[in-house]
């Protein structure tokens, strides 16, 4: 079995890579990503503590962090699209000036 330390050290790396690719980055796909990712580290990080207490609480906030993301996925790909449909080109910096 793998020690929790690991998993959870895994957990850390992830959603580093994941914060650095937010804030870094200026494409509004590579940010979305990169916050799927930190989702996703969350979600490692609860079934990693869930399996080492024998508990499931930490396997159903993980389903409910899958049931989040995916909802997440289908509203953000939407506005991104229609911003890129309007503007034909994606830009952070410009879809925070809209005003209309």
């Amino acid at each position: 079995m793998i020690p929790v330390n690991w998993v959870v050290g895994l957990a850390a790396i992830l959603f580093a890579i994941g914060a650095i690719g937010v804030m870094v980055r200026r494409n509004p796909l590579i940010m979305f990503m990169s916050a799927e990712m930190m989702w996703n580290a969350a979600a490692l990080a609860f079934i990693a503590f869930a399996r080492h207490w024998h508990d499931m609480s930490g396997q159903v906030m993980a389903f409910l962090i899958v049931g989040t993301a995916a909802a997440e996925v289908g509203i953000g790909l939407a506005i991104i699209v229609t911003v890129y449909h309007r503007r034909h080109r994606l830009d952070v910096d410009e879809i925070s000036g809209m005003k209309n």
